[in-house]
């Protein structure tokens, strides 16, 4: 049965995840890939599946999303010409479960007077669901795109513009289904753009609130706040690692968690050291 809800997916050469993206959101007839000038067979994939495939044109000396993530997605909702006020956000190596499903047709027929809903995510490595490690399981996905913007450059935070409510139900996310070492090379690119925000935040005096880090209602401007402060903290990624394994009890997950948790203190580890790069240049 098909669901009044326009899907948004963000592709570049993503020909082996997208698949299985698109076979879970079958039951959208409004299926857009936001695609950023793959070179492998991504269109033809989703055109394949009746999706509509829009490809923006940015500048590739940049790197990913041309320097900008935000900026790239804010395009995409306020210019792809979508059937339904309801939009599903999801990258290709993400799936959407029966149960999200069922949640989010209760929901657009009858939202209430929330503009945007977050749905938790469960992501996977090795086979096992990170359940304890993962940092941030909750992620605004359906939106009004109307209601909604992106901030930084890279990994954006969703700013809503009015109430946003909670969905039964998960996003299945597999971020290492290319391997360890696809992982690695997009996160060195990931956090070349995380030390430049850093910077460019740092020259802005971009506002920071540390109450606001700890008790702000909206998830994501709290989220952003406790980014601020945790960039501003001394021997960031030895934090990270135990934040993660031992304050989210990481060791929980067995051998998949303690390895993730040594990813993300390396991946911290990475943007300490460009932010010193960058800094002295």
């Amino acid at each position: 049965m098909t669901l009044p809800v326009s899907v948004l997916i963000l592709t570049k050469n993503e020909q082996q995840d997208l698949p299985g993206c698109l076979e879970s959101v079958r039951w959208s007839d409004d299926i857009h890939v936001y695609d950023s000038f793959s070179t492998d067979s991504t269109g033809e994939i989703a055109e394949s599946y009746g999706a509509r495939v829009t490809r923006r044109d940015f500048d590739r000396t940049k790197g990913a999303f041309g320097g900008n993530e935000a900026e790239h997605k804010n395009w995409a909702i306020r210019n792809i010409p979508f059937k339904y006020p309801w939009v599903l956000h999801l990258d290709a190596d993400e799936r959407i479960t029966s149960e999200l499903i069922e949640s989010v047709r209760g929901t657009v027929n009858n939202p209430k007077d929330y503009v945007a809903f977050r749905i938790r995510r469960r992501d996977f490595f090795m086979g096992h669901w990170l359940k304890h490690v993962q940092a941030s399981p909750y992620y605004l996905r359906l939106f009004r795109p109307e209601k909604v913007r992106y901030e930084r450059l890279v990994n954006p935070i969703s700013i809503p513009d009015g109430p946003v409510g909670d969905l039964v139900g998960y996003i299945d996310h597999f971020p290492f289904s290319k391997g360890i070492s696809h992982w690695l090379d997009r996160h060195n690119s990931y956090s070349t753009f995380e030390a430049r925000q850093i910077i460019e935040n740092h020259k802005a005096e971009q506002p920071f609130s540390i109450v606001r880090a700890f008790f702000e209602q909206d998830f994501h401007i709290r989220r952003y706040h406790q980014k601020e402060l945790f960039y501003r903290l001394p021997w960031r990624p030895t934090l990270k690692f135990l934040l993660l394994y031992i304050g989210k009890r990481g060791f929980l997950d067995g051998k998949p968690g303690f390895i993730y948790a040594v990813l993300q203190a390396f991946y911290e580890y990475m943007i300490v050291l460009k932010v010193r790069e960058m800094e002295q240049s």
